[in-house]
This record gives C-alpha cells, sequence and structure tokens, in this order.
C-alpha cells in the first residue's frame, strides 16, 4: 500500500515537472483574457534556440523576447492571425510547432516517414542479405572429400 502511495505522489510529481512553463511573473499580462489568448499562441510556437520546445516552455532569452513580443501586441488590440503572420514572417514557418503543409515544408512534413521508411528498407534489406549467407553448406563433392581424407591422413 505504501508502494502504491510513494509511486502516485512520483507520478504525480513528474505530471506536474512536465506542465511547468518558463512564462515569468513580470511578463504575464493584468487581463486574464489575454494572458490566455498569450499562453495559447506561445504554446503553438516554437523557441528557435531549444527547436523542440514551445516558447511556453523555454527559458533562452530569445523565447522570452518572442512571449513578451505577443503580449505587447496583444495590449495593443492585434488579432492571433495577425500575430502569428508577424512572426512567420520574421522567422518562417518553422517557428510554428505545427507549420502548414506546402511545398517549402514538406520536407518537415515528409522527412520523418521518409526516415522510417528508409530505415525499413535497410533492416529488410539486411535481412535478406544475412539469409543468403546462412544457408546450409552443399554437400562436398567426391573430389573434395578425397582431398580432406588426404589432409586428415598422417
Amino acid at each position: 500500500m505504501a508502494r502504491a502511495a510513494t509511486f502516485a505522489l512520483a507520478l504525480a510529481a513528474l505530471g506536474a515537472v512536465a506542465t511547468a512553463h518558463a512564462v515569468q511573473p513580470d511578463e504575464m499580462l493584468p487581463d486574464p483574457k489575454l494572458e490566455t489568448r498569450a499562453r495559447d499562441l506561445s504554446a503553438g510556437l516554437r523557441c528557435m534556440v531549444c527547436q523542440n520546445q514551445s516558447i511556453d516552455d523555454s527559458d533562452a532569452t530569445l523565447a522570452h523576447d518572442i512571449r513578451v513580443l505577443i503580449r505587447e501586441r496583444l495590449a495593443k488590440g492585434e488579432s492571433d492571425e495577425a500575430i502569428k503572420a508577424f512572426l512567420v514572417s520574421r522567422y518562417g514557418d518553422f517557428i510554428l510547432l505545427k507549420p502548414p503543409l506546402k511545398m517549402n515544408t514538406l520536407l518537415l512534413w515528409g522527412g520523418p516517414p521518409l526516415i522510417l521508411l528508409l530505415g525499413a528498407a535497410s533492416v529488410l534489406a539486411g535481412v535478406r542479405r544475412r539469409a543468403k549467407t546462412n544457408l546450409p553448406p552443399s554437400p562436398l563433392t567426391v573430389a573434395e572429400e578425397r582431398r580432406v581424407a588426404a589432409l586428415r591422413s598422417p
């Protein structure tokens, strides 16, 4: 029972760590609706330094600057789409954690499945190559048997 409680407590602690945000109190907007919009926007934007974190989760200086920029633009009354469009024009589609599917982002969308297919093909080729080399040996010819017998005799 104590072990289960300890496990549940550890699991809850891990869940709390996973949802931690890097947003500092001095960045937050006083209006809860605007702050919610800012969080929603920043959760979908990639940190250009960390690259696999949203700017909401990143402690990088650039992520902080972008979070502040988002909040300034929201306070001025800009729409979420206008802010995203500004950031995309400045940093490219790569700033979006889910970039749109278009010609210049095709590699971002198609790269992982392509790598997976190439890996599967190489594994399959290796298995086939190994299967060919593990064939049972063919029986010795009469000449080979005489040669072996000659080598065994003293």
